[in-house]
């Protein structure tokens, strides 16, 4: 149950709101998608398709948080306000990463195999962000509000705006040929 106490650890981390274990445990709904995510991960992988897609339905009406039984996603993850969320059957979550609420990591149609994003170790995706198709955010990369990501993130880069562009690399500006 190590998951269980880094969900709990991840939220008070990263919630300043959070005022003790029982309030997340009994009200956060991304702890509760993240949660039941297990369960249907575990009846996908002993290839219980229906069953599993029919379980992480269940719990997407209930948190508003739609993850497919397919998607792998590590201890730690932090889904913040999740309402919105979509998190694709080929995705890829290391741990540490905080998402928003409308944040969706998504196919683009037109890829096959890996389809979803990889959003690598201690990644920040904010609100009503779209990452598009088999493509890597890298570590400890911030992806800005409402961006549209179709492109790789480098390791501690910013990325803004649609379509995304980096912004900073280590905190550093990146400056742009218009600049």
């Amino acid at each position: 149950m190590g998951w269980f106490k880094q969900g709990i650890d991840a939220a008070k981390k990263n919630d300043p709101a959070a005022r003790s274990t029982a309030e997340i445990v009994l009200t956060y709904p991304g702890f509760h998608a993240l949660f039941w995510h297990r369960v249907s991960h575990f009846l996908h992988r002993h290839h219980l398709y229906l069953l599993a897609k029919m379980h992480a339905q269940f719990w997407r009406f209930i948190t508003g948080i739609e993850i497919h039984p397919g998607a792998k996603i590590a201890a730690g993850v932090f889904i913040d306000h999740g309402m919105g969320v979509v998190i694709g059957e080929t995705a890829v979550i290391e741990e540490d990463v905080v998402l928003f609420h409308g944040v969706t990591l998504g196919g683009t149609g037109k890829d096959h195999g890996k389809r979803h994003p990889t959003i690598k170790k201690g990644a920040l995706i904010s609100a009503n962000s779209q990452i598009l198709g088999p493509i890597t955010i890298g570590e400890y990369a911030k992806i800005g509000a409402s961006a549209v990501v179709i492109k790789d993130v480098p390791d501690r880069a910013t990325a803004v705006g649609i379509p995304a562009k980096i912004v900073r690399i280590d905190g550093k500006r990146v400056r742009s040929s218009n600049d």
